[in-house]
């Protein structure tokens, strides 16, 4: 047990008791309402999706496939590993039947070895059917909804062109949690506008909410996106953070989050060669050393 918050090792032992698992990432083949023109255009201006997505995702595959070359990438190092479809890429709600997206989510939930089903998604594409359906796929294996909330100030919401609204967020979390779905909300410190403080304010309004998790990383301005050209002209304004001031934020938002709510990760890690700032060179095991060092000290 992490002695100063809940990890997602711990979380995943109270969802799957005994059980070791292992996220399998699924690019579905979806899009966002805020790239094809539903909502608006372009998609979130941080957003490169080439810069998260493992290898053996390709949407060219089936889901079916993309499962089996996730299980043989992790088994040679992890042969007793059990697994969780993870629908990762783009809005996994979005553009399709509720009855296309469920039957999706059960084949994937009925691989070998898929002891659950995690779907990331947007808190505005929650139809009201796919809740219902969701609902009781969570009865056979659980369910985690992982919505992109990004952040509790509207006006930064606009800015970045996410095109919702908080209110989306407490309304999705709320229907979410009234039919037992496990829920984890994506937060970004060092958004544009915004600072270590309007980051504590949106976390702390996320732990308002009956959410089972945090899963939270630095803004990262990554090559191939709408917010490193805003940035480069000067037409929008980040500061990105220091390696120091993002531990010392991480030290706070540590003590502000009850542990009965999971923090995922503190972490973003893409591909080196496409992050432009902050540029820290670390590891995900290294940064973690650092911040409990950091954590000893704060509570001590």
């Amino acid at each position: 047990m992490n002695r100063y918050y809940k990890d997602f090792s711990e979380y995943m032992q109270e969802v799957f008791p005994g059980v070791k698992v292992q996220k399998l990432s699924i690019d579905a083949g979806f899009t966002c309402p805020n790239r094809d023109g539903s909502i608006g255009r372009g998609g979130c201006i941080y957003c490169n999706n080439a810069s998260f997505t493992p290898g053996y995702c390709s949407p060219l595959d089936s889901v079916e496939v993309q499962i089996d070359k996730g299980k043989n990438f992790f088994r040679r190092k992890y042969p007793e590993m059990k697994y969780l479809a993870y629908f990762q890429s783009y809005t996994n709600t979005f553009g399709r039947s509720a009855d296309t997206l469920l039957d999706m989510y059960r084949k994937a939930s009925e691989s070998e070895d898929v002891e659950g089903v995690i779907i990331g998604t947007r808190p505005d594409c929650l139809p009201e059917d796919l809740l219902d359906g969701l609902s009781e796929l969570n009865l056979l294996k659980p369910v985690i909804v992982e919505i992109g909330a990004e952040t509790s100030f509207d006006d930064t919401l606009r800015l970045i062109n996410r095109n919702h609204t908080w209110t989306h967020v407490e309304d999705a979390v709320g229907r979410l949690h009234s039919r037992g779905i496990r829920t984890g909300l994506h937060l970004i410190a060092g958004l544009p506008g915004e600072d270590a403080d309007n980051v504590l304010d949106t976390v702390r309004k996320a732990c308002r909410l009956p959410i089972d998790s945090i899963k939270m990383h630095q803004l990262q301005i990554v090559k191939g996106t709408p917010l490193l050209e805003r940035w480069s002209s000067g037409e929008i304004e980040v500061t990105p953070f220091t390696l120091e001031d993002y531990l010392e934020l991480c030290v706070r938002i540590i003590h502000a989050v009850p542990r009965r709510i999971c923090i995922e990760r503190f972490l973003a890690s893409s591909p080196p060669e496409m992050v432009v700032e902050p540029k820290w060179g670390l590891k995900n095991y290294q940064f973690t050393n650092l911040l409990h060092n950091r954590l000893k000290q704060s509570f001590e």
